[in-house]
């Protein structure tokens, strides 16, 4: 089962993607902040990680690069959730280690077709 872990501060985003992923397969590991996330992707061993960047205590941008600059978990994919979708958000997203970016509201059709480029053993369905 593909571990996803969703590091999420709103709740009813946390809520509902989590459900919709589980419901696909996924085994979902859930932090409310940046720093919550960066030290759960150490200890849990996700396959990918799901970041939104408007984070408190650590943002997105800056858990990205944590994340990547650590031996322990520079190798899982992240894919930037984001509702900033200004020019150069994403190259901004990308800059900071993430492989991928999606806009929300989330279309979980297209967010699932990300995660299975990036993590191709997943079990999850579009």
């Amino acid at each position: 089962m593909t571990k996803i872990l969703l590091v999420e501060d709103n709740e009813m985003n946390r809520d509902m993607l989590s459900r919709r992923l589980i419901k696909r397969g996924f085994d979902v590991v859930l932090a409310m902040d940046g720093q919550e996330g960066i030290d759960l992707a150490a200890t849990t061993g996700p396959d990918l990680i799901l970041l939104d960047m408007s984070l408190p205590v650590v943002d997105g941008w800056e858990a990205a690069r944590r994340l990547k600059g650590s031996d322990a978990t520079s190798g899982i994919p992240i894919i930037a959730l984001t509702a900033h979708a200004m020019e150069g958000d994403r190259e901004k997203c990308l800059a900071a280690g993430c492989e991928d970016y999606d806009t929300k509201p989330i279309d979980l059709k297209r967010l699932l077709g990300k995660i299975q480029t990036l993590a191709p053993t997943t079990d999850g369905q579009a």
